[in-house]
């Protein structure tokens, strides 16, 4: 049965939903207090870089049964409600729900008895057991419904996930069956449970996926001191169907939107309740310093020494986003090894195939071109897992840097390629291979 679905916040995930579910064969309104935004959405204009995404607001939009408003009281007659809300990190780390705590006593006025509030933001637990309060009535039900979208990968994920979580206390009451009926066209399997544990879940999922990560980068760090081959051990381990061969690539560590800011709340949340999370505590700070882990492996390859001046070095950057398949700066690694290359003095120029600019800073010189970075450096450094980067013309690289050395911080390339177009070759965890 088609519903009549308001989605507040046009954002990554508001947007991807709002898309998704048009799809679904819903109606759905979605309000966003961006103006701007708003007009550019009406009119088919995505700015987010979503494999599909634009397609899917393309559609709806000419199907009539997706809107983008900026006026809330368009949200009257919907069935349901879905708050897709950012929810950033304060100064401390723990979520700040300043927008989530400004809009919902907002549709507390608005919205008509009946209709279901669904949170999709990434709250804190306990979050959709108080909003009643913040609604200032009770007869609206909440509805704990996690995202678990992939960037580069979200309409496929929302399409086809592996799982719906739906919390409500107590579980699987009316308002939980009407939220999980929206997904039944995916055929995933719907976890009803009760509102804390869907909310919990959410972090504990991308918290352990952020310990799996730090766990290879320092098994990569133990592989350089053995003389063995990271590639080669987590190849191994990936073939034991209780580790799986997901998240056992190591690279300059994690970031993005959602992996450090859920950590940060999950911590604060385990230290709230008296609970000491040492082994999330310590993914984090083995996280934080896999930058200056990078930033060594270049002074190598480029002075000869893992402490050596970097001063007037021009490098050669492949890579500014926290991944490949997006556009998305958020909390990249990749960044965060410029700005100390650039504070160590480098000259630094970088090509993304997503990323035009980065803004506020000056110190990183974005070209269009990626054979521009390879010009007169002393070294190229791959930092972002992009594919087409394995089917640059390396040769041709090889010709117009002044030293033909790759520092592989995401063991992207094959050496051979590179040892055969006369560059040597830097990797993570793995054997260094020298231009023959």
């Amino acid at each position: 049965m088609a519903e009549h679905i308001g989605i507040v916040g046009a954002g990554y995930v508001g947007l991807t939903s709002a898309g998704c579910f048009a799809r679904l064969g819903h109606r759905v309104t979605c309000v966003d207090a961006d103006a701007s935004k708003v007009d550019e959405l009406g009119r088919g204009v995505v700015s987010i870089a979503e494999p599909g995404l634009a397609e899917l607001v393309g559609q709806g939009l000419a199907d009539r049964t997706l809107s983008f408003t900026t006026a809330q009281s368009e949200l009257y007659g919907a069935d349901l409600v879905f708050l897709c809300l950012p929810t950033p990190p304060a100064e401390d780390g723990r979520p700040d729900l300043g927008v989530l705590e400004h809009v919902v006593p907002q549709l507390g006025r608005l919205l008509r008895p009946g209709c279901v509030l669904v949170t999709k933001s990434t709250v804190p637990v306990g979050t959709a057991a108080r909003l009643p309060r913040l609604l200032g009535r009770d007869d609206l039900p909440v509805v704990a419904n996690p995202e678990f979208l992939r960037e580069g990968h979200a309409v496929e994920d929302f399409l086809h996930p592996d799982r719906v979580v739906v919390g409500t206390d107590p579980a699987d009451s009316p308002a939980a069956r009407r939220v999980a009926r929206l997904y039944e066209p995916t055929g995933a399997p719907v976890v009803a449970t009760d509102s804390a544990s869907a909310e919990l879940a959410k972090y504990a999922s991308n918290a352990f996926l952020a310990v799996k990560l730090s766990y290879v980068n320092v098994l990569a760090e133990l592989c350089e001191r053995f003389g063995a081959d990271v590639r080669e051990v987590s190849r191994t381990m990936g073939l034991d169907a209780r580790i799986g061969p997901e998240f056992l690539a190591p690279g300059p560590g994690w970031g993005g939107s959602c992996l450090p800011k859920d950590t940060s709340a999950l911590l604060h949340a385990a230290e709230a309740a008296g609970v000491d999370f040492g082994i999330l505590r310590d993914a984090v700070r083995v996280n934080a310093r896999q930058r200056a882990r990078v930033v060594r492996a270049v002074r190598q390859a480029v002075t000869g020494s893992p402490a050596g001046s970097l001063a007037g070095a021009r490098i050669g950057l492949l890579g500014l986003a926290f991944k490949a398949g997006t556009g998305d700066l958020r909390d990249s690694p990749a960044l965060a090894v410029a700005d100390d290359l650039a504070r160590a003095g480098a000259e630094l120029t970088a090509h993304d195939p997503a990323v035009a600019c980065v803004p506020g800073t000056g110190a990183v010189q974005v070209v269009d071109d990626p054979y521009l970075v390879a010009k007169d450096a002393a070294a190229l450094v791959v930092l972002t897992e992009w594919p087409e980067f394995r089917d640059l013309d390396w040769a041709r690289l090889a010709v117009a840097a002044d030293r033909a050395v790759v520092v592989d911080s995401r063991n992207l390339l094959d050496p051979d390629v590179l040892a055969e177009a006369g560059f040597a070759h830097v990797g993570v965890g793995t054997h260094p291979r020298r231009q023959s």
